[in-house]
């Protein structure tokens, strides 16, 4: 894909990426409108923010003159160096009255009509005070409330422990703290999940298993030593 189609298609996820970069270190880069963007096609705005885009398609905040308005990541690409903004061309202005040759008493003669047309035209283009067509301005949506975090309870086995943490988001509710096995089985047969309550139940399987292994040759330590006291006392 060559650079023309990438800057015609909108922002690509890896300038995007360089956006955030450069807003987390204080910088506003300058975008250019492209044509998805309609009137304001090739005028040149600041990127001042990056939201969240799962809320909304527009999502990239552009500072446009005194406005600060979210737009698609298709509306906008990376403003060429050196360029400067776009402005409308000026209002077209109306045609000079002819100047009559001779003189001409003006104090009872009411001044002549414009066209239907001129009228129209002046009516409907703004025009400022230093005589340049207003740039036309985008209606900003309203920005759609955001979901709220959602919690996370894990129950997690590791090195012959049970465990239960709980997050919101980003925020930890609890840390990990340690519970008895007993207590994780019981919490398992609440989920109707195939497959968990069975891997669980083997897990405490094979402690129980090792458990009694343990228990066993710990017996037969203890014998050996109560034998070897017998023996002892025998001496005596």
């Amino acid at each position: 894909m060559t650079a023309a189609s990438v800057e015609a298609g909108g922002l690509t996820a890896e300038q995007l990426e360089q956006f955030r970069e450069a807003l987390a270190a204080g910088r506003k880069p300058r975008v250019q409108f492209t044509e998805a963007a309609g009137q304001i096609s090739g005028q040149i705005g600041q990127v001042v923010a990056l939201e969240d885009p799962a809320v909304s398609d527009e999502w990239v905040v552009v500072r446009f003159g005194r406005d600060e308005l979210p737009f698609s990541p298709t509306d906008l690409r990376v403003a060429p160096k050196g360029v400067p903004a776009k402005k409308a061309a000026p209002a077209p202005e109306p045609p000079a009255e002819p100047v009559l040759s001779g003189p001409e008493f003006l104090i009872d003669k009411p001044l002549p009509p414009k066209p239907p047309a001129q009228r129209k035209s002046e009516e409907a283009v703004p025009v400022s005070e230093s005589n340049e067509v207003a740039a036309p301005r985008k209606v900003a949506r309203p920005a759609k409330a955001k979901p709220s975090p959602g919690l996370t309870v894990t129950l997690a086995y590791g090195e012959g422990e049970w465990t239960v943490a709980a997050n919101q988001g980003a925020k930890a509710l609890a840390r990990p703290y340690v519970i008895k096995p007993a207590e994780a089985l019981k919490m398992v047969s609440l989920i109707d999940v195939p497959g968990v309550q069975e891997a669980v139940e083997q897990i405490l399987s094979a402690e129980r298993a090792e458990a009694q292994q343990q228990a066993e040759r710990l017996r037969a330590e203890l014998a050996e030593v109560e034998a070897r006291l017998a023996e002892l006392g025998e001496v005596n």
